[in-house]
């Protein structure tokens, strides 16, 4: 393949006309568990007991590298869903999705186990996103003090269980911005945590963006979208309803929202 125009800008996720559906088990029908499923499975069509739900309607976007793409709207709106689906986690119901490199989705790529104890769970995000042991050991201290969670002790000694929730969330994106990425998608990483933590989240995201990767961000906090983000994804009942300039779009949010 050629290589790519100076300063051409580089796609690295494609959504074209993506439909996302959930198919929620409702009420049991008839008697009996097992002759229950076996009919079902067997008569065509949808099983009366399975309730639709559509959670992304024709979203179609296109982001390249460098930038970081904020994602709002209101509980419900599909924006968790819309991560899920670009990291290949949920299949399309219609329509597609094209990444360029490796999605990684914060709290499913490092994903952390409660038995043990916050160094083996350095160690095991890390390997689960792709790091070398060799890697995780030279940026290992560099994890830990960047998630600030051993300064009232010696926190990442004891088992992931004692963690509060903010502390577990501090060190899964620790772990995850210790490696560039091509895509990196985070839930409300910024919502937890201090001041202080949350700007050394914000600079750490401008530097994977300069390392040529693309960050979609998922935040209520319309600050962190403003400090972090060049463009914003504003999505209502599964639609995309606004794409553009961070200020642009949130300006229009916040009238919708009254806030």
């Amino acid at each position: 393949m050629a290589d790519p125009i100076p300063g051409a800008k580089i796609p690295t996720v494609i959504a074209d006309e993506l439909h996302i559906v959930y198919r929620v088990n409702g009420a049991k029908t008839g008697k009996g568990s097992a002759t229950s499923a076996l009919s079902r499975i067997l008569r065509r069509g949808e099983s009366p007991g399975v309730r639709k739900v559509h959670a992304v309607r024709g979203v179609s976007f296109v982001s390249y590298r460098g930038e970081a793409v904020g994602l709002i709207g209101s509980n419900g709106s599909g924006k968790s869903t819309l991560l899920r689906a670009i990291a290949g986690l949920l299949p399309a119901e219609s329509g597609h999705v094209y990444t360029d490199g490796q999605p990684s989705l914060l709290g499913v790529n490092a994903a952390l186990m409660n038995d043990l104890t916050g160094e083996r769970n350095v160690i095991l995000g890390g390997l689960a996103m792709g790091m070398s042991r060799e890697e995780i050991k030279e940026r290992y201290q560099q994890i830990v003090d960047f998630s600030g969670i051993n300064e009232k002790g010696d926190f990442i000694t004891l088992p992931m269980r004692t963690y509060s929730s903010g502390m577990a969330a501090r060190l899964r994106f620790s772990i995850a911005a210790a490696k560039d990425h091509d895509v990196l998608m985070i839930d409300e990483a910024l919502a937890t945590g201090d001041r202080s933590f949350q700007k050394r989240s914000e600079d750490r995201i401008r530097e994977l963006r300069k390392h040529a990767g693309t960050v979609f961000l998922v935040s209520h906090n319309n600050k962190s979208i403003r400090d972090t983000c060049d463009r914003v994804l504003w999505l209502e009942r599964g639609e995309l309803r606004m794409d553009g300039p961070t200020e642009e779009v949130l300006k229009e949010y916040e009238k919708f929202t009254g806030k």
